[in-house]
């Protein structure tokens, strides 16, 4: 069926490219038609012109034989006058001037005869140009009825052929209907069989669902087995541990119940009887032994780990309370440091550090309480910025009091400050500074002033930087201050 439509499109597509071949020599036929009937009118045309020619030419040639028998008149009649006028001497002036007038006559007439020789040279290349015109307009004619003739021959092969197409088109038509048929007849057995297969699985599962059934009941009838075989093997180990008797021991002693009612009894005498025995445990001393000794290994574990726990906490009591004596001995250094720090710095008022659970010091909160010049005392976090970076810089100075250090870098710590207060933060600095060095990174200019050592960074070229120092104390020695 795919190969029979495949062929059918080939053939179609066989018969569009014939059709548009015909229709493509049916324009150029058409083009050759009115390239002939435009040569036909140039043809009659140019005949027209070369009557036109033909006449002129003949109307040249009368003028110019015209012209020469007037030449010839009045070269006889100059030498007649010339004859006359050397056997007259009387009138002279009257015969030259009808001399002149003559010779003027011939001069004109010789000028006409020229232009009219020239007229029809010019007229007969131009009546030889038409005729080779003519003759080539006669050969492109017959050129293009040989062309126009070769096409409609070709139109004629074109046409059979594509009548010959079409009725193998037709039968292949006839070809794909009963091909299309026989995948109708087809297609309907495939539908049969796909019926077919749809119960043949509806009919495997249903199988299936059987087979999985039977599985189940012999995976449960194999686990009623193993379930049955190990009581067994429990009734006959339970056998040799309370009565020592093998299987084929039982079953020599095997006596035939006459009621379960009444065996049941017996073994109730008999398991009572039993039981008043009591248990006989031979290895009880050993296992007492055993136990004994590994309950007390674990007491003496236990006690020491007792005492190390014990010893532990009092370490950490004595550790905690003699950091909270040392907290407590430095808080009140310290607080009494910053007192004196808050108030050199702010030229008055008073400052102190509370703690907010005297009883818990080492996890208790820290409160800064600050009353400068003039105000009311009060917590740090109603102050002003200024004022906050002012009772943090006393702060560190109080610790740096109690706690000295050899060297120490400050990053801005003015910059909240006024001119004022960066002059008495830079003074009290500097008085700190024999004790301690100090390197600080600022842009305030009072800073500036009280340090011994300036050092700048600039960039004079695009991508250079230079580092400049200023020794204050050198240039205050040059300057004599």
């Amino acid at each position: 069926m795919n190969a029979s439509m495949f062929e059918l499109d080939t053939v179609r597509e066989q018969l569009r490219t014939w059709e548009d071949t015909i229709l493509k020599a049916q324009g150029e036929c058409a083009l050759c038609n009115s390239t002939v009937d435009r040569l036909l009118e140039q043809q009659e045309q140019q005949q027209g012109e070369l009557s036109q020619l033909a006449g002129r030419s003949t109307q040249i040639d009368a003028d110019i034989a015209s012209a020469r028998s007037r030449i010839t008149e009045l070269e006889g009649a100059a030498t007649a006058l010339k004859s006359e006028a050397e056997g007259k001497a009387q009138g002279q002036t009257d015969l030259q001037a009808r001399w002149s007038q003559i010779a003027q006559e011939t001069t004109a007439l010789s000028a006409q005869l020229a232009g009219l020789e020239a007229e029809r040279d010019s007229t007969a290349g131009n009546l030889r140009q038409l005729e080779g015109l003519l003759t080539d307009i006669s050969g492109d004619r017959d050129q293009s009825r040989a062309a126009v003739e070769e096409y409609e021959e070709k139109i004629q092969l074109f046409s059979q052929e594509i009548g010959e197409k079409e009725e193998e088109l037709h039968l292949l038509r006839g070809q794909s209907q009963s091909q299309t048929e026989e995948i109708q007849r087809l297609n309907e057995q495939k539908l049969a069989l796909e019926g077919q297969r749809t119960h043949a699985d509806k009919e495997s599962r249903e199988k299936n669902s059987e087979l999985l059934n039977m599985e189940r009941e012999v995976s449960v009838l194999e686990q009623k087995k193993a379930a049955t075989a190990m009581e067994e093997k429990t009734l006959l180990d339970k056998l040799w541990e309370s009565y020592e008797l093998s299987h084929e021991a039982a079953r020599a002693q095997r006596v035939e119940l006459e009621s379960i009612a009444k065996a049941a009894r017996r073994i109730g005498e008999l398991k009572k009887s039993i039981s008043s025995l009591g248990a006989i445990n031979i290895g009880a001393i050993e296992e007492f032994e055993r136990v004994n000794e590994r309950y007390t290994y674990l007491t003496e574990q236990r006690d020491d780990v007792e005492r190390a726990k014990n010893e532990l906490q009092s370490i950490i009591n004595k550790v905690t309370a003699e950091m909270r004596n040392i907290f407590a001995r430095q808080f009140q250094t310290i607080n009494e440091a910053f007192g004196t720090t808050f108030t050199e710095l702010f030229g008055g008022g008073k400052a102190t550090l509370e703690l907010e659970n005297p009883d818990d010091i080492l996890n208790c909160g820290i409160e800064i309480k600050a009353q400068p010049p003039g105000k009311a005392l009060k917590s740090i976090m109603l102050l002003s910025g200024g004022e906050k970076a002012f009772v943090a810089i006393a702060l560190y100075f109080a610790i740096l009091k109690v706690r000295p250090t050899p060297f120490v870098v400050m990053d801005e710590i003015e910059a909240a400050l006024d001119d004022i207060n960066v002059t008495r933060f830079a003074r009290y600095m500097r008085g700190m500074s024999d004790s301690t060095q100090f390197i600080i990174i600022t842009h305030r200019r009072g800073t500036m002033e009280e340090a011994d050592v300036l050092y700048g960074v600039t960039m004079q070229e695009q991508g250079i930087s230079r580092m400049l120092t200023i020794n204050l104390n050198d240039v205050a020695k040059e300057l004599k201050l």
